[in-house]
């Protein structure tokens, strides 16, 4: 039985609450932004359709052959020169497109994967999807795939109208929900020779984002043992779980003397099979985070001392794989402060009431306030605002050239993420109003990065004084491959 908010998804309007500048305001904005606006307008139906068929397949990481492959189509078709398969994934793309001689390479990052488990309909309510699918976008990724490579293409259509030199990337990147693609993209060059990069993510409110994030290191230690009986003659055998199970006693011991601002979480995939077995492989999977990658680093080899104590207590051989590791996100200043003044002159999505009403439907089902979607700007903030725990590869990008992050409301106010609930909000016809205002905006300051050599000059230098001047090294091992399926 469907609810009365979701029966109202039914009547919703057929293309989404565009953010419109007002005609005054309109008038004194330069003639590529207008014609970037412009050609928003006219992607609307493109928009609207990159974010549904990316939300029908919920393809998760490295496995999105479908939803690449439909977005690199899609670029094509506009004019863009496209190259697949890149860094060793076959879900990696980088989109290309040149107007005149000389001019900024600006790219634009484009997310699409989803996540294991959190299928449901759009609706407000826990209900699995008649299709079957059990993956879901519970992060909003198929906004984030359609709001980018909107604004890809209102960038190169406005560039041509209006004479704009400059060359546009769209980076198609895998697998963000396990922090791979663009790690591995990075250390293979992939975004070298980029002047700035524009990316955005749906959120449960809309700013400009000045947060860092944590670095951090995924990896895994696999230990291999001797099988015996456990009853018979487990003297003839070496329990690799003995091994995991030391290991992580030895990294809990450890946290009492490592910094606040460290986390380290693991789960044990393989244990053993039965009881009267002696375990020969147990394998152990680590998250290690700090605000600082030397910090992780530091504090990685802490534990690898530790896994090899453990393989030496238990004589037992062990293996560590280094699955991807990234740093913490380089914030930047003068583009945050451009960005910031075109989402103020967009403003935040205009949902309908029917949607805030759908929303207070999933906030009385999930038990927490009833206030519908946050759309409101948020100012920019004064000053850095402190990681809140999560990790990104977005981090990476940010390393190698001045990046500027927009977080734009696509769902409840205070329903959890990564779950269920937002996958409901992000298959809503009305959601793709954030992937429009993302495409604006992002647009908007693509077209000031390319006109404006002042604001790219004042980015680079800002740039250049958060990193050190320090050129990126990837925290990966060279020539390791990803880890696709």
């Amino acid at each position: 039985m469907k609810s009365t908010a979701a029966a109202l998804l039914a009547l919703s309007f057929a293309t989404p609450v565009h953010a419109q500048v007002p005609t005054s305001e309109m008038e004194d904005l330069s003639a590529g932004k207008r014609a970037a606006l412009e050609a928003v307008d006219a992607l609307a139906g493109e928009i609207r359709a990159m974010s549904d068929t990316l939300w029908h397949l919920s393809e998760t990481a490295l496995l999105e052959h479908r939803s690449a492959e439909y977005l690199a189509d899609l670029l094509e078709t506009e004019g863009f020169t496209v190259e697949r398969g890149v860094a060793g994934m076959p879900t990696a793309f980088v989109a290309t497109l040149r107007h005149g001689a000389g001019g900024p390479t600006l790219g634009v990052l484009a997310e699409f994967d989803a996540l294991p488990g959190v299928g449901n309909e759009p609706v407000p309510h826990r209900e699995p999807r008649d299709d079957g699918v059990t993956s879901g976008q519970g992060c909003g990724h198929n906004l984030f795939g359609a709001g980018s490579v909107g604004a890809a293409i209102a960038m190169a259509r406005a560039m041509e109208r209006e004479d704009i030199a400059g060359e546009i990337r769209l980076f198609g990147t895998p697998a963000e929900e396990t922090v791979v693609g663009k790690v591995y993209m990075a250390r293979d060059g992939v975004f070298d020779g980029l002047d700035a990069v524009l990316v955005w993510h749906p959120d449960l409110e809309t700013k400009v984002s000045n947060q860092s994030t944590l670095a951090m290191n995924n990896f895994e230690v696999e230990f291999r043992g001797q099988a015996a009986h456990g009853a018979a003659d487990p003297w003839n055998g070496r329990s690799a779980l003995d091994a995991v199970e030391l290991m992580n006693h030895g990294v809990n011991l450890m946290r009492e003397h490592i910094q606040p601002s460290a986390r380290v979480h693991y789960v044990i995939p393989d244990g053993g099979e039965a009881p009267n077995v002696v375990p020969e492989y147990a394998k152990v999977w680590y998250y290690v985070r700090d605000t600082l990658r030397t910090n992780v680093d530091t504090y990685y080899d802490w534990i690898l001392d530790i896994a090899e104590g453990a393989a030496l207590a238990t004589r037992t051989e062990h293996e560590v794989t280094l699955v991807t590791g990234v740093h913490a996100m380089v914030l930047n200043r003068p583009l945050q402060e451009a960005m910031q003044a075109n989402l103020e002159a967009i403003g935040g999505p205009r949902y309908p009431d029917a949607f805030e009403a759908w929303g207070r439907e999933m906030q009385a089902v999930l038990g927490i306030e009833e206030k519908g979607l946050t759309t409101e700007v948020v100012p920019l903030a004064d000053q850095p605002i402190p990681a809140s725990g999560g990790s990104t590869d977005v981090a990476e990008v940010s390393w190698i050239a001045p990046t500027v992050h927009l977080e734009v409301t696509t769902a409840p106010a205070g329903v959890p993420w990564h779950s269920w609930a937002t996958t409901a909000a992000h298959g809503t016809e009305w959601s793709v109003a954030a992937a429009d205002v993302a495409a604006r905006v992002l647009a908007m300051t693509g077209i000031d990065m390319l006109t404006d050599p002042d604001l790219l000059a004042a980015a680079k230098a800002d740039h250049a004084e958060r990193t050190g001047g320090e050129p990126y090294v990837s925290p990966l091992p060279e020539g390791q491959a990803p880890p696709v399926p």
